[in-house]
């Protein structure tokens, strides 16, 4: 897994900032106040900071914003950052002032002067995510160092070290969770195999978690029929990792979490188009993010019961794929028309909800899935849609995400939508036509999970990967929903 950028907590020391390599982050406020760390940083570089305020682009600064200053005077730093934030900044400009530290960061060592900040935790888990680099797959020159190439650590300078440390550390945890999912969905699919990505899962044993591999012979005996479908094409065996965090109340149902784990998708006998074909090594990424999530909540120790089950696939066209107008028997015994070889995650996702319900008796299910281009028709790169049979768990899950600035929008289902997955020869058929995409595909799930069940579905399909950088990571996975489902455990489901 890609390290996160070290990060150390130390007291207040202002003597240190002119001796300080890589570079110094400092605080003012959008009407030119600053602290003491601010005002040692003027001082020693002559008063640049107070010219900068005084300049008539400073008034256009909006809280988060960063001005570099390049190898100041005075100073052994390579630069100084200067953050323009309130003093009373809420969560989303923290977010943005760390990304944007972060991004700068590059290799080199970076001092904040955390003096003015009351709870630097959200600053400091935003420059972490933002310092994320997936290159384990470039070369190095034949002369180069792993020491010269590890990123300099970031080091919080505070007047409570101990207690900002205290306050950071789950943060950091989930931070470990994300970068193992943008891992996992940055992979190659020659690299991440539906075994490789099982021995991945199986680290999280070294956390406490309980892990356990289906193989295609146990798939069999359970008569999980529909995930099996998919698979049979690839010589990459079909699985179900099941990852188990058991440290709530005794006997306390757990939530569940479950995952698609496609881990190439050509779309089957329903081959996809050439063009972008290269993308769908990131159709895991709900199995992605379901592993991510189970890490967090490992190496922050959660008081809480929750079970992860990822179903992991490859579509592939052979002699042996399965085909459009095959019939397909679910480990819940109803049968499924496949229409489409390539809507393939609903029929692991059918699979692995039913299975979760049957041996765990969740409180609830959340499933997570790369599941149609419709939803990124609907709702972009900027929300993943929400689909949901209990609407107080909805809505415990969007306030998680909006606290977290992980976007999410509830969309409507219905009886009405049924009706298009009427088949002629079986119980239902696997997709329903152009109209309603994502709708249709949340409505066959539903029929997998029982009436007394709660159950959010993620069509995650616009944010688990995007082709810009957001905020908090660059191009390519985002690991979004790690921290909104760590956050969705810690409002509802912790205990002590």
């Amino acid at each position: 897994m890609t390290q996160p950028v070290a990060v150390q907590f130390t007291e207040t020391d202002l003597a240190r900032v002119a001796e300080a390599e890589g570079r110094v982050a400092a605080f003012i406020t959008p009407d030119g106040k600053m602290d003491a760390g601010a005002r040692r940083v003027n001082k020693l570089t002559k008063g640049a900071l107070a010219r900068m305020t005084e300049a008539p682009g400073f008034a256009r600064k909006k809280p988060g914003d960063v001005v570099t200053l390049a190898w100041p005077a005075g100073m052994a730093a390579e630069a100084v950052d200067i953050v323009c934030l309130p003093r009373n900044a809420g969560a989303e400009d923290l977010r943005k002032a760390g990304a944007a530290l972060g991004k700068a960061k590059g290799k080199a060592p970076l001092l904040v002067l955390a003096g003015p900040l009351r709870k630097p935790a959200e600053l400091v888990q935003a420059a972490v995510l933002r310092a994320y680099e997936f290159d384990v797959h470039k070369t190095r020159d034949a002369g180069d160092d792993a020491d010269d190439t590890a990123p300099g650590p970031l080091t919080v300078m505070c007047g409570k070290p101990d207690e900002a440390e205290a306050a950071a550390r789950p943060g950091l945890a989930v931070a470990e969770g994300v970068f193992l999912t943008r891992d996992l969905v940055n992979e190659p699919a020659n690299v991440l195999t539906t075994t490789e990505f099982a021995r991945r899962i199986q680290g999280l044993e070294a956390l406490g978690v309980e892990v356990e591999i289906l193989e295609e012979d146990a798939l069999e005996k359970l008569g999980m029929g529909a995930l099996l479908a998919v698979g049979q094409g690839s010589d990459s065996p079909s699985k179900v990792a099941v990852m188990q965090w058991r440290h709530g109340e005794k006997d306390a149902a757990p939530l569940a979490l479950i995952g698609k784990g496609v881990v190439f998708d050509t779309g089957g006998i329903s081959l996809k188009p050439a063009a972008s074909m290269e993308e769908m090594t990131m159709d895991m990424g709900g199995a992605g993010v379901v592993t991510g999530v189970m890490h967090a909540l490992a190496a922050r120790k959660a008081r809480a019961n929750v079970v992860g089950l990822v179903g992991l696939v490859e579509n592939m066209p052979s002699a042996r794929a399965y085909r459009p107008g095959d019939v397909v028997t679910s480990m819940k015994g109803d049968t499924v028309e496949v229409i489409n070889t390539d809507a393939e995650g609903r029929l692991v996702l059918a699979d692995v909800l039913w299975y979760a319900q049957q041996r765990f008796k969740p409180a609830a299910m959340v499933d997570l899935a790369t599941l149609t281009g419709a939803m990124i028709i609907a709702l972009g790169h900027e929300k993943a849609g929400a689909f949901a049979n209990d609407d107080g768990l909805c809505r415990a899950f969007l306030k998680a995400a909006d606290d977290t600035g992980e976007g999410a929008w509830q969309l409507p289902m219905g009886d009405a939508y049924d009706e298009l997955l009427k088949s002629q020869i079986a119980d239902m058929k696997n997709v329903g036509g152009r109209s309603a995409g994502s709708i249709t595909a949340a409505q066959f799930l539903a029929r997998f999970v029982t009436d007394d069940t709660p159950w959010i579905h993620l069509d995650i399909a616009g944010v688990a990967r995007t082709g810009t950088e957001t905020t908090l990571a660059p191009k390519g996975a985002t690991g979004w929903g790690v921290r909104a489902l760590d956050r969705l455990v810690a409002d509802g489901y912790e205990t002590g």
